[in-house]
């Protein structure tokens, strides 16, 4: 049984990684999508906001899916879709394939980071111990890589596809391989289980806002770090490039080794400190005097929002499992979801129109505002030191239901 785990978890933290790569090589060549296509700076909000729009339905797709599909098998087949969308985003042809690709990426990118959640999840309860933490790590490390790529094909002005093709051939049959492995946990559909959907909202709604807060923090990081650094502060542009790479770098850090800090004081413990080092870094950004003062700000914001996705799905499997039975944690993961979608809408315009209409220096109070509010919702994480969240320590010989391979 350790084996069949100790393979999950290497196998599903694959799994983010790609995700996390092949989410960096769309967002960071945006400027070239839109040269490539002609697509107007009027049009192309409506473009980048149908996206998460997608995704949301995705997400909600997911949670009915999973009543009759193992999270594996949705996992399985939605990651080979979101990387070849992603080639078809590269090489599609006229605005009507841009809109098609993007239109089947946003869709499959929310089943995809729904089942995904959910095996961590579950792979979380198995292991009776955080974990979670490090798949958002692999996450946060693919997402540099990507970028890194990203970086590279623009220095080199390789045409879209081509700098796609070679991504999309390496990762395609790598994830159809480690999928092979990937574990569902006890309760999953097909297992003896009739599905984890009928239960009520309200005492999802805490992690809902937190998973919302942290989104707009972090959409504030990645739409608005450049921008800040140049026009605000008066770093050089290419110095402005730099906090958004600091704050994935630090945030990877703090993923790394959030885990042992969540097994040795709690997650509530963790949430709170991630929130209040998050609104520092806020208020040093806010109140930056010059470029590296701003860039400290950045590098608190990494190690802060870092753990506070991870911990949000954790607490929600936790809380399903609690009050509905191991078969509502993935409906209770895909719902959760969808905020991390609303999180990321929000955000970026919401700190836009302060920014307009006040400055650019207050708007960054918006989101240090927001995440101070998820200290009220703390409790919803657990209170016990060296557990990851209330009452489900348990030995690694708990029921996992069979690897995706057995379907």
């Amino acid at each position: 049984m350790a084996d069949v785990l100790r393979r999950g978890r290497v196998s599903l933290a694959f799994g983010f990684f790609a995700q996390g790569a092949t989410f960096a090589l769309l967002v960071t060549r945006i400027p070239a999508i839109q040269d490539r296509y002609g697509v107007s700076d009027a049009l192309l909000p409506a473009f980048l906001a149908a996206v998460p729009v997608l995704a949301g339905l995705g997400s909600v797709s997911a949670e009915q899916l999973v009543k009759r599909v193992r999270a594996s098998r949705l996992l399985r087949w939605s990651q080979p879709v979101v990387l070849l969308a992603l080639l078809g985003v590269g090489a599609g042809a006229g605005l009507a394939g841009l809109a098609v690709a993007l239109g089947v990426f946003g869709l499959a990118v929310g089943v995809l980071d729904a089942s995904m959640n959910m095996l961590g999840v579950s792979l979380q309860r198995a292991y009776g111990r955080s974990i979670m933490l490090g798949f958002h790590g692999a996450y946060s490390l693919g997402g540099i890589v990507g970028a890194s790529l990203a970086w590279a094909g623009a220095h080199w002005q390789l045409a879209l596809w081509v700098a796609y093709l070679p991504v999309v051939l390496v990762l395609l049959p790598a994830v159809l391989v480690g999928s092979r492995w990937y574990v569902d946990g006890e309760g999953a559909a097909g297992a003896g289980s009739e599905g984890g959907g009928g239960f009520g909202f309200g005492w999802l709604l805490p992690l809902c806002l937190v998973m919302t807060f942290a989104y707009i923090g972090d959409s504030t990081v990645s739409n608005w770090s450049a921008k800040y650094l140049d026009d605000v502060l008066g770093s050089s542009e290419q110095l402005a490039t730099v906090p958004y790479n600091v704050y994935m770098v630090t945030m990877l850090v703090g993923r790394g080794v959030g885990d042992l800090g969540v097994r040795r004081f709690g997650a509530a413990a963790v949430v709170r400190a991630g929130a209040l080092v998050a609104a520092l870094g806020f208020a040093v950004v806010a109140g930056a005097s010059g470029a590296w003062v701003g860039m400290a700000g950045f590098m608190l914001l990494g190690f802060g929002l870092c753990v506070l996705v991870p911990q949000t799905f954790a607490a929600a499997g936790r809380l399903a499992v609690e009050r509905h039975g191991s078969a509502a944690s993935d409906a209770a993961v895909a719902r959760l979801n969808v905020f991390n979608y609303v999180g990321f809408l929000v955000g970026s315009p919401l700190v836009g129109a302060v920014g307009e209409a006040w400055s650019y220096r207050g708007a960054m109070l918006v989101p240090m505002v927001l995440v101070l509010a998820t200290l009220v919702c703390a409790r919803s994480f657990g209170a016990q030191p060296d557990r990851y969240g209330g009452g489900h320590e348990r030995p690694r010989t708990a029921d996992v239901g069979r690897g995706s391979n057995g379907l």
